[in-house]
């Protein structure tokens, strides 16, 4: 996993968080709305963020996760995150997160930025299967994960408690075999580094 991967894709560019990048996750994060269906209640100070980038910055290539920011290539702005973690190499596994500014829901960014990361992983990680965890409610992410071929594979009744809300989580599953088959792979932007994507 080069810690330095940029992956280019038509409005977005995916890359390592930096630390002029504390400003924007933090706003992200603060944001209830953003932080809806998260797994933590909205950050009431920036060092959550400061914590975020200084241990992807000290992992490197050598961790076992993968996140990247989601930058908007007409104007540099932070607009989400993307990742990969909980990577199991025996078995060619890992999970996926993510979260969009609520400003640009609805325009197709995530399903953009997942495409390439999807590929990533089940290309160069050589993953085998991918899961991802959401609340059920999280109709919007259910959209998300199901146009992109995953499918719902049970719920897991009461699995969070964030601040007093108890919630449920939907767990969805995609193969690398459905991936190849249903041609997403050949959808997303090749991966790429520098500016001439």
């Amino acid at each position: 996993m080069p810690f330095d991967l940029v992956i280019h894709t038509r409005r977005l560019m995916l890359r390592p968080l930096q630390p002029a990048d504390v400003d924007a996750l933090y706003a992200l994060h603060r944001d209830p709305l953003f932080m809806r269906y998260w797994s933590t209640p909205p950050w009431t100070s920036d060092e959550p963020a400061r914590q975020m980038v200084a241990v992807d910055q000290a992992a490197g290539a050598g961790a076992d996760w993968l996140r990247l920011g989601l930058v908007r290539r007409d104007d540099d702005a932070l607009v989400g995150s993307c990742d990969l973690f909980d990577h199991d190499r025996q078995s060619r596994r890992a999970m996926i997160g993510y979260g969009l500014a609520p400003a640009q829901w609805g325009q197709g960014l995530m399903h953009e930025a997942l495409l390439a990361l999807l590929n990533h992983g089940f290309t160069d990680w050589g993953l085998n299967r991918v899961e991802a965890d959401i609340d059920p409610r999280n109709l919007g992410s259910a959209r998300v994960l199901e146009r992109l071929g995953f499918r719902r594979e049970g719920l897991l009744r009461q699995r969070w408690i964030v601040g007093d809300e108890v919630s449920d989580s939907a767990w969805y599953g995609l193969l690398r075999s459905e991936w190849r088959g249903a041609g997403l792979a050949d959808a997303a932007d090749p991966p790429s580094t520098g500016d001439d994507a």
